[in-house]
């Protein structure tokens, strides 16, 4: 049986001040991840290879749905802390329910923080509380926003 990895924003504080102290390079990356695309797990997989601990945090339905509007999220945050927990390249889960991560950047002070190559340097939140802001290329195609379209497209006569 797996080990949990999904765990709260105090709980995981401790520990990962833990492995710091260990020397453990920290990464950090944040999003909705309301369906889990290739486009995601790709930069799950880059965020982790450029450190030793990957922490995924993921909006709370009530934060998300306040980003992308009362259609969402497709899959509740629990679901969805589950799934990203899964995979092989995360280490660990957590949820947030601010708009933005710049309060729980602050608080984990993690060493890189990951985001899309859709976000300018200026435009990413919280890039003050990191040693270093790294941006991955999309993967072209691959979007929840393109899976929702393309869903509702082929299954709206049903």
């Amino acid at each position: 049986m797996a080990r949990n990895k999904v765990f709260s924003r105090t709980a995981l504080k401790p520990i990962i001040a833990k492995l710091k102290r260990q020397g453990k390079k920290i990464v950090f990356t944040n999003g909705c991840f309301d369906l889990i695309h290739a486009g995601h797990v790709t930069l799950f997989a880059k965020a982790r290879s450029l450190g030793d601990v990957l922490i995924v945090a993921i909006n709370s339905d009530r934060s998300l749905k306040k980003l992308k509007g009362p259609k969402r999220p497709l899959v509740g945050e629990k679901l969805r802390a589950k799934v990203i927990a899964a995979l092989e390249s995360v280490n660990f889960v957590t949820v947030f329910g601010e708009q933005t991560p710049a309060e729980i950047l602050a608080e984990l002070r993690p060493d890189i923080l990951v985001k899309g190559g859709d976000y300018k340097i200026e435009e990413i939140v919280g890039r003050e509380s990191v040693k270093k802001v790294v941006r991955v290329p999309l993967v072209k195609g691959q979007s929840t926003t393109a899976l929702i379209k393309l869903i509702a497209g082929r299954y709206a006569k049903c």
